[in-house]
């Protein structure tokens, strides 16, 4: 477990990855998450597709992105001082020769972040630079050659947040589902 910043505004906070007999907090926190006003810009799902997933989904996400997982993924949280999840982020690890989600070719072993999120009464005091500094570290740790993300080119929060910490575009764009004429910009960041 890490203990954030030394800001007076952040070191309330806790940063750490997600247990996986923590899946109802986790799935508490998804759906409050979905239902933020720029929802259907940041995520692919929708509130109503996530509710009506069984319990079994989210334990088993949650468990495979969870610390001491053998999976490649880890989801970190950030607690606010009375235990209450206020922030989310997940890094996937995609494995060069294979595909990604959307069908694309992975040509290098690398980070996809997914999932960011934080509370709207807790934006803004550095808790999203915490919850990155964590998940770019174990991405780091685990020789991932680069760390990339999707945004939409709507959503300018993100993509000024992600511009800020030093992911760039890469290029590509990524089509939001299959012939579809709407996509989002690929940012990546490469390994220091």
């Amino acid at each position: 477990m890490s203990s954030p910043g030394s800001t007076s505004s952040t070191e309330q906070y806790v940063v750490r990855a997600v247990r996986a007999e923590e899946w109802p907090a986790a799935k508490a926190l998804r759906l409050v998450a979905l239902q933020d006003p720029v929802a259907h810009l940041a995520f692919l799902e929708t509130y109503d597709d996530a509710m009506a997933r069984p319990d079994s989904f989210w334990q088993e996400r949650t468990a495979g992105a969870s610390v001491g997982s053998a999976g490649g993924a880890r989801q970190f949280i950030v607690e606010g001082p009375d235990g209450e999840w206020v922030g989310s982020v997940t890094v996937l690890v995609e494995e060069a020769g294979t595909t990604d989600w959307a069908g694309f070719p992975v040509e290098r072993r690398q980070g996809h972040v997914v999932g960011v999120y934080v509370r709207p009464e807790h934006r803004g005091c550095g808790l999203t630079e915490l919850l990155f500094d964590e998940a770019l570290q174990w991405a780091w740790d685990i020789d991932v050659e680069r760390v990339r993300l999707i945004v939409h080119e709507d959503n300018g929060r993100a993509l000024r947040f992600y511009r800020r910490i030093g992911f760039l575009p890469s290029g590509v764009s990524v089509p939001l589902t299959v012939g579809s004429a709407e996509s989002e910009l690929e940012y990546v960041l490469e390994r220091p």
